[in-house]
């Protein structure tokens, strides 16, 4: 009757469900436990080196012509940048314009 409680409830379990389930119960705890911690320690890895990232270099922003002027009736929805060229996203066409100097160049038309 020197047991540990710990010690009686083991031995309550391996007598109803047997010695091996226990076993397996006990190691299957351990594992999720690891696993836990582990995923804890990448979470707050991944959010302090995120916030920890300085802003971009102002080299590395693409240029962009003084002003770019839609057709009439033509609203912007989205825009997008290529090597020489400014893609805007319209009702129902994209606009691809010069970056140099802002004219457009191509129409397409969006079904």
């Amino acid at each position: 009757m020197n047991d540990t409680p710990e010690q009686d409830l083991d031995a309550a379990l391996e007598g109803s469900i047997g010695t091996g389930t226990v076993r397996y119960l006990k190691t299957l705890v351990t594992a999720m436990t690891i696993t836990t911690i582990v995923a804890l320690v990448v979470l707050v890895t991944v959010v302090v080196m995120r916030f920890s990232q300085s802003a971009p270099d102002r080299s590395t922003l693409p240029t962009l012509p003084d002003q770019i002027t839609l057709p009439d009736g033509a609203t912007a929805q989205a825009v997008t940048f290529g090597p020489d060229w400014i893609a805007v996203v319209s009702d129902g066409d994209i606009l691809i314009f010069d970056r140099t100097n802002g004219q457009l160049t191509k129409r397409v038309k969006i079904r």
